[in-house]
This record gives C-alpha cells, sequence and structure tokens, in this order.
C-alpha cells in the first residue's frame, strides 16, 4: 500500500474533490462562454464549421439597426412594472405580517400565480385579453362600455402594458414571501421601543423597516432588473413578439434561430451580458452606496 504523508493525503483530498466541480464547470460554463465569445467575432449560420472572422462586425450591425438594440424600449416596460410590483409586494407583506385574519390564505392566494406554468399563464391572459371572446372586452360590453374595449394584445399603445402586468401578476407572490421572510427577522421589540416613544406607523416603516431590509430591496432590484432584461417566455407565447412587443432575448433568439445569424445572436447575447453587468454595478454604487 501506498504511505503519503499528511500533507500528501490532503493535497489528494483537495484534488479530488475539486477535480469534478472544476471539471463541469469547465464543460457547463467556461467553455460555452468562451465558445459564445468567438462566436460574435464571426459570421455563421450554426451549421457545420464554416465561420468567417468578421471581427466587431456583428457589434457594429447591433448598434446601428434599430430593430436589434432598439427593442431594449420593450424591456423597459417590464422594469418599470418589476417597481411598481416590487412596491404592492413590499405592502402586502407587510399588512400580512400583522395580525390578520386569514392572513395565510392571503399569502398563499397571492402566491398560487407564482405556483403556474409561465406557458399557462400566458395562455390564460390570451385568452383574457382576446378581442372577441376575451373576459375583459365581454365584461366592459355587458357594462355598456362598448368604446372601452380594446385590442389589447394588437393595439401598440396597449400591448406593452397588458404582457408586462402579466409579469407583475406572475411574480408579485414570490416577491411579497421574500419580504415577508426579511420582515420576520427585525425583533418585535425594536417596534415595542418605537411605540412607547410615541412612533408612528409609518414612522416605524421608514425608520425601522426600511433600514433593516436594505439588503434585500437591494437584491429585488437587482432580481428585477435582470428579470426585465431577460424575459422571454411570455411575449413568445403570447405575440410571438409582432406588433413591437419583441423583447432582447426574443430577438436574440429569433435572430439565430429564424435568420440562422448565431453570430450575430452570439454578439447580442455578450452585449446583454455587458448591459447587465454595467447597469448592476451602477445600481449598487449610486443606490446603495456606502453599505459595506
Amino acid at each position: 500500500m501506498f504511505n503519503f504523508s499528511y500533507r500528501t493525503q490532503k493535497y489528494l483530498i483537495l484534488v479530488g474533490f475539486l477535480t469534478l466541480p472544476l471539471a463541469l464547470l469547465f464543460i457547463f460554463t467556461l467553455y460555452p462562454a468562451g465558445a459564445l465569445l468567438y462566436f460574435s467575432f464571426t459570421e455563421w449560420d450554426g451549421l457545420g464549421y464554416d465561420m468567417k472572422w468578421i471581427g466587431f462586425a456583428n457589434y457594429a450591425e447591433i448598434f446601428s439597426r434599430p430593430e436589434l438594440f432598439g427593442v431594449f424600449r420593450n424591456n423597459l416596460y417590464y422594469f418599470i412594472g418589476g417597481l411598481f410590483q416590487l412596491a404592492f409586494a413590499l405592502y402586502f407583506a407587510v399588512i400580512l405580517s400583522g395580525k390578520v385574519r386569514g392572513r395565510n390564505f392571503f399569502r398563499a392566494m397571492i402566491f398560487l400565480p407564482y405556483v403556474l406554468h409561465s406557458v399557462a399563464t400566458a395562455i390564460m391572459f390570451k385568452n383574457l385579453y382576446h378581442a372577441e371572446y376575451g373576459v375583459i372586452n365581454v365584461l366592459l360590453g355587458s357594462l355598456g362600455l362598448e368604446s372601452w374595449q380594446q385590442l389589447w394584445l394588437a393595439d401598440t399603445r396597449f400591448n406593452n402594458f397588458a404582457l408586462a402586468f402579466v409579469s407583475m401578476w406572475k411574480f408579485l407572490g414570490l416577491n411579497m414571501v421574500i419580504f415577508i421572510g426579511a420582515l420576520q427577522s427585525i425583533p418585535e421589540d425594536i417596534y415595542e421601543a418605537a411605540r412607547i416613544d410615541g412612533a408612528s406607523k409609518w414612522q416605524s416603516f421608514r425608520f425601522i423597516t426600511l433600514p433593516s431590509i436594505r439588503r434585500v430591496l437591494e437584491l429585488m432590484m437587482i432580481l428585477t432588473l435582470t428579470g426585465a432584461l431577460e424575459v422571454f417566455d411570455i411575449p413568445k407565447v403570447m405575440t410571438n413578439g409582432v406588433n413591437e412587443t419583441a423583447t432582447f432575448v426574443l430577438q436574440t433568439i429569433d435572430t439565430a434561430y429564424a435568420y440562422q445569424k448565431f453570430g450575430l445572436a452570439s454578439a447580442m447575447s455578450v452585449v446583454l451580458l455587458l448591459i447587465v453587468m454595467t447597469v448592476i454595478l451602477v445600481q449598487r454604487k449610486l443606490l446603495f452606496r456606502g453599505e459595506d
């Protein structure tokens, strides 16, 4: 038998435990990321290995074609909707963290949409928004408000708002549960001391609750931003990106598979990654400066 020293055994154990995770990290993360970066500098249809090196031409095309880079304006609807969603989630979390009758029932009802599959949710709201038999237009017609009936998914004045509302409805419950967990970590003694000193509910919320959950708010802001930039399933199922509803991820996938421009799509993916990293860095420096 081999007689290794303690130090050698320690290194062998470390290498043995690290080899498989590092191999998986390289195979499924580092290598695909490097390949994606390489593809972004080529002209490639995704078939075979016939790639033509074109340098930064793909990146120049992204920023020079409004139909590619300009679709980010549609992602803005989801980001603004996400901010309203955070506000409502925090409101419901504060209300349902108190002594409210049936609070567990209301928590479950608000969280339930998150459990539903995204495709099922999109199909449900697609029928809800339908111009002829959709619940919204049928209800407006039964109330004598035919003038309020709209083509909710076809009219460019409303369709992105309608799609962003679906995203708000689906993820409201998840954000609420996260906020409830953060609120339950705040010691009740602090609120008791504030009430003794005569603090109102608003003052307690402003000077105790918000500072205590600041880290959670930072995390939720980051998730809201990245989620808004990566929206795909809802516009894909409900409109397939027509009538100016395409998001950047949806446009990227169509560029790769519908138009067979994998090099350009790879460059769009790299641009999206850089934008996400930049905005997160700016957000941390400006909104949360002074934090450890």
